[in-house]
């Protein structure tokens, strides 16, 4: 599948072996080398059942952690970040099955898709500003493919501040800030602190925060 991006389409995942970050590149065969056995390639946008066209939420992360999607290859999927968001998309009806950190436990998800602002996993997590904009044509060509897309929780600084460059608006009318609130276009843009480990223990994110993220992406969906 693909989408236009500037007249010229453009794929909505990167290939496998794709080059257009040299250092992301480097790392991912450094742990194909060291991790033979883990999927090690960018990570695609995980979608329900019906594919793009069924999608009214889109989660955007930062990037694939280590050892959950650069592992198992699923967004968020083999990390504690993953446990908190799978546990909160079931609670509001956003997946359907048992999250069990492996792709092929039988999850599904519900007008819900998942992917990332980065979809090679950095080292120590950190994308640079680069990365980050070489990577943005990929998450551009695939809300051109979601037609009925209505909410968006962005997962991070990071991950907000690219989807309101995506989405054709200025980061300054649109700045991050846990629970805001944003309308850019016919989409509602909402925010949240990441769901990393390190967030939820040092008490920045609770799981009623983040859950409160979610009850709004519900209420304006129903």
């Amino acid at each position: 599948m693909s989408a236009a991006e500037g007249g010229l389409a453009f794929p909505i995942d990167p290939p496998r072996d794709c080059p257009r970050c040299p250092r992301l590149r480097s790392f991912i065969l450094e742990q194909r080398t060291v991790h033979s056995d883990w999927f090690n390639a960018p990570v695609p946008t995980f979608y329900p059942p019906e594919g793009p066209s069924a999608v009214e939420l889109l989660i955007v992360g930062l990037a694939p952690g280590l050892r959950g999607a650069n592992r198992t290859g699923r967004p968020f999927t083999g990390d504690y970040a993953g446990d908190l968001l799978y546990a909160t998309l079931n609670e509001f009806g956003f997946s359907t099955g048992e999250f069990q950190a492996r792709p092929d436990d039988g999850l599904t998800l519900v007008r819900t898709a998942i992917t990332n602002s980065v979809r090679c996993v950095p080292p120590e997590n950190k994308p640079v500003g680069a990365e980050i904009a070489t990577c943005r044509p990929f998450l551009a060509a695939s809300l051109a493919d979601m037609p009925a897309l209505r909410v968006i929780v962005t997962l991070g600084k990071i991950a907000h501040d690219s989807t309101v460059r995506t989405l054709g608006a200025r980061v300054a009318d649109h700045p991050f800030g846990h629970g805001a609130c944003s309308q850019i276009g016919q989409v509602d843009l909402l925010a949240s602190y990441h769901c990393s480990r390190y967030n939820t223990n040092t008490g920045r994110l609770t799981e009623a925060m983040f859950k409160d993220v979610f009850r709004s992406a519900h209420d304006r969906l129903r």
